[in-house]
């Protein structure tokens, strides 16, 4: 079984990752946040990896951090949710949002997620409360609606505006202020508008 893999980005899609480890691909599924996270093709990568093996398939999804894999690996463990749609879920919110919606049982937040309707997300709220109580301290598990962060608010209703997808819209503004946090409102839309073209 694939736990980790290092080696260099072949090809990046919002969905998923080629990773070159010694001259072999391996095509890995990846939430939004970590197609954000890595560099472009040439770039050294490591990434954590949950190995997926079905009758007709063997799949791989990749992330960044313990935090996503082991939302993701809970998230797989709930009856009508699949590997597909746990990654969905990890690509329309936070991590620590994430956490956040569950432990305060946030259903309409998790509704907005792309995919989840009010069933879902109540069944993810009943079956993860308890299990991610060891994870309420994890730095980021703070919904960012509560940070009163403006800004990022404005930019991102300012990306929906256009026609982007809120998911993707918060990925790109969330990486163009990586860049210079103390950017105008008009630069940092620049920015983050170069980000969705790439």
């Amino acid at each position: 079984m694939i736990a980790l893999l290092r080696g260099q980005v072949f090809e990046k899609h919002p969905s998923r990752i080629v990773v070159d480890v010694n001259g072999v691909g391996y095509d890995v599924f990846v939430p939004l946040s970590t197609y954000y996270g890595v560099g472009e093709a040439g770039t050294g990568i490591s990434l954590r990896v949950h190995t997926h093996v079905r009758e007709d398939a063997l799949q791989l999804f990749g992330f960044l951090t313990a935090l996503e894999q082991t939302l993701f690996e809970r998230l797989i463990g709930i009856s009508g949710i699949g590997p597909k749609l746990a990654i969905a879920i990890l690509s329309g919110i936070d991590s620590g949002e994430l956490v956040g919606a569950v432990q305060r049982a946030d259903v309409a937040r998790l509704t907005r997620i792309p995919g989840i309707g009010k069933k879902t997300a109540e069944r993810i709220v009943l079956e993860l409360k308890d299990r991610l109580k060891d994870m309420a301290s994890t730095p980021g598990a703070v919904d960012t609606a509560t940070t009163g962060d403006r800004l990022r608010d404005d930019l991102v209703s300012a990306l929906e505006n256009l026609g982007y997808h809120r998911p993707l819209a918060e990925r790109a503004v969330d990486a163009a202020r990586q860049t210079d946090a103390g950017a105008t409102f008009e630069d940092t839309l620049k920015r983050a508008l170069r980000e969705l073209m790439r």
